[in-house]
């Protein structure tokens, strides 16, 4: 029921608008639909990738929403900082769930038995050391 009211509120502003925001609208319609389609269907090995790809287009879109935040219009002033509050949003939660599945990759102290430390001999251990001494 919600989906019915977002594309009949959709329809009346592409109605409502000029022939050249039709095209814009147009546009977004078909870049929605085609990004769920292309991120659900990517496999497991390839999210990481993904992920920092997203990074980086939040960070342009923070960047392009600081530089809008200083506008004379109210309407884009409060744009902006909402997209730069939901891209700093996105830009923290990848980082975050990028370090935490590096952390699966590391090594801790509990990982490492005796049978992988590698002894450190000195020279005293082994009395080669006594005649340079004295």
């Amino acid at each position: 029921m919600l989906i019915g009211l977002a594309a009949t509120l959709a329809a009346l502003a592409v109605a409502a608008s000029p022939a050249d925001q039709a095209a814009h609208f147009t546009v977004l319609a078909l870049a929605v639909v085609v990004g769920f389609y292309v991120i659900s269907h990517v496999s497991h090995a390839l999210h990481t990738p993904l992920m920092s790809q997203t990074n980086a287009i939040s960070g342009i879109i923070l960047v392009g929403g600081m530089l809008q935040i200083g506008s004379a219009n109210p309407v884009v002033t409060t744009l902006a900082v909402l997209a730069s509050a939901v891209a700093s949003i996105n830009i923290f939660g990848g980082f975050l769930v990028t370090h935490r599945m590096l952390g699966m990759f590391r090594r801790g102290p509990a990982d490492v038995s005796e049978a992988q430390v590698t002894p450190v001999i000195r020279a005293s251990d082994t009395g080669a050391d006594e005649g340079s001494r004295r």
